[in-house]
């Protein structure tokens, strides 16, 4: 039955912002830079009602703190209302979900919602792998900036406790085909000749947050967060409605084809390192953070090395037949990848060092030629005269781009990770459908 979503108003704190204090701030903490932090002016009173649950002004003060500690949040008076908003929602998402919990424990003579132990395990897991603390130095920290770390150990018990349930309950029903992982098979198996890139993202919830409008401009705030400091694994964590938020954002390799047709059309333009536009989907809204790219699967990659020696290219025959028997000295000791620079050392006038991975269609004249025919861990048959000096090349391997095509162990996990994620939209849509909720 659908119940009446009632919103009396929404209540907007008015805040000051006060620099954070960086003494005694352990290393590595939050963020490489201290954030700025809300001072609360606010008389105590009520943000919200979830089916006569009450989310005090308290309980929103602190999870707004929470999130500018955690993501390096950098609080303004234009950005202040989407980040209240923010805390909003998952002040109210978690009062569904706990609400729910409780109802099924009761309903079953069950226990659900993790206990203190298991919490303890998951904070110093995820404190020492986010922020390079201990559980301890991040409940100091929370405590010198007033945030009580209640805040932070209910916000991960019942998410936790939620990842739990949706297994439980709906994991052992998903059942993932053959055919459905042939043709994941296949999809990536034709990708890898396309380029790929390594990415993170963050998706904005059109739905979640109100309409495309509220969702564009709260990544345009994002972004702007990111560019001055906060780091996207933790900006992605507490703001991204995507599947990969609780790895930070991490989505790993993809090629095109496997995003929405507008993150496509916009990867190759994005060069290592950068973030994207906000970039508008029919459902949301994505940021995209390209770490690497690396060329398709038909490309030829091969790893070299050099040894040579100057020679000038106005000098005579004479000056590159000396340098050449040099070099032929150095191959005559037999040496290895391992050991190139170390041979050439006991030679004079040779240099030897790693010329690094690269496309062989991308070298020119003996080198092509040597990287294409020169078997692993040997140098090239013929020196290589450019106008620098004379050359040995050693292939060090050789393989083609792209990478290994995941298992299909790992693209059962994959799905039924993706599949969940939706049922557990879903079944939240369907809470918020049926509770009475009220903004104030």
């Amino acid at each position: 039955m659908l119940s009446t979503l009632k919103v009396t108003g929404r209540i907007l704190a008015t805040v000051s912002v006060i620099a954070l204090a960086t003494a005694g701030m352990p290393t590595a903490a939050f963020a490489q830079e201290a954030p700025a932090a809300v001072q609360p002016d606010i008389a105590e009173g009520v943000s919200a009602v979830v089916n006569d649950d009450i989310i005090s002004s308290y309980d929103l003060v602190q999870r707004m703190k929470l999130l500018i500690l955690t993501t390096g949040f950098q609080p303004t008076q234009e950005n202040l209302p989407q980040l209240q908003a923010e805390a909003q929602r998952q002040l109210i998402d978690e009062r569904l979900k706990k609400q729910e919990l409780r109802r099924v424990e009761k309903e079953n003579k069950t226990t659900i919602l993790a206990t203190d132990p298991e919490i303890d395990e998951v904070i110093a897991e995820q404190v020492q792998g986010q922020f390079k603390v201990t559980p301890d130095q991040f409940y100091a920290q929370l405590a010198q900036q007033g945030v009580g770390r209640d805040t932070y150990r209910e916000q991960i018990r019942i998410e936790y406790s939620w990842e739990g349930y949706m297994r439980g309950r709906y994991g052992s029903r998903l059942r993932i085909g053959q055919d459905q992982i042939k043709a994941v098979q296949k999809r990536l198996s034709d990708a890898a000749s396309k380029p790929q890139y390594q990415v993170s993202e963050i998706f904005i919830d059109n739905a979640r947050v109100g309409g495309p409008d509220i969702a564009f401009n709260g990544a345009q705030s994002l972004i702007a967060q990111m560019q001055q400091g906060a780091p996207f694994p933790q900006v992605a964590r507490q703001f991204s409605a995507a599947p990969t938020a609780a790895s930070g954002g991490d989505a790993g390799w993809v090629s095109p084809g496997e995003m929405p047709p507008e993150v496509d059309a916009v990867l190759d333009s994005v060069r290592p390192g950068q973030l994207s536009a906000p970039i508008a989907t029919q459902d949301g809204v994505y940021i995209i953070f390209v770490r690497e790219k690396r060329a398709g699967g038909t490309t030829s990659l091969v790893t070299l090395k050099q040894a040579a020696v100057t020679v000038d290219a106005s000098a005579d025959q004479a000056a590159v037949d000396a340098a050449s028997a040099s070099l032929e000295k150095l191959r005559a000791l037999k040496p290895t990848c391992a050991d190139l620079e170390t041979k050439a050392g006991q030679i004079p006038d040779i240099v030897a060092g790693d010329m690094g991975e690269m496309e062989v269609s991308g070298l020119t004249g003996g080198f092509a030629e040597a990287a294409a025919n020169t078997p692993d861990n040997q140098l090239s048959a013929t020196p290589i005269r450019t106008d620098v000096g004379v050359h040995l090349v050693m292939v060090c391997g050789k393989r083609n781009a792209g990478g290994n095509l995941p298992t299909p162990e790992q693209i059962e996990r994959r799905l039924q990770s993706q599949a969940l994620d939706l049922i557990g939209k879903r079944v939240l849509r369907d809470l918020r459908m049926q509770a009475t909720i009220e903004n104030r």
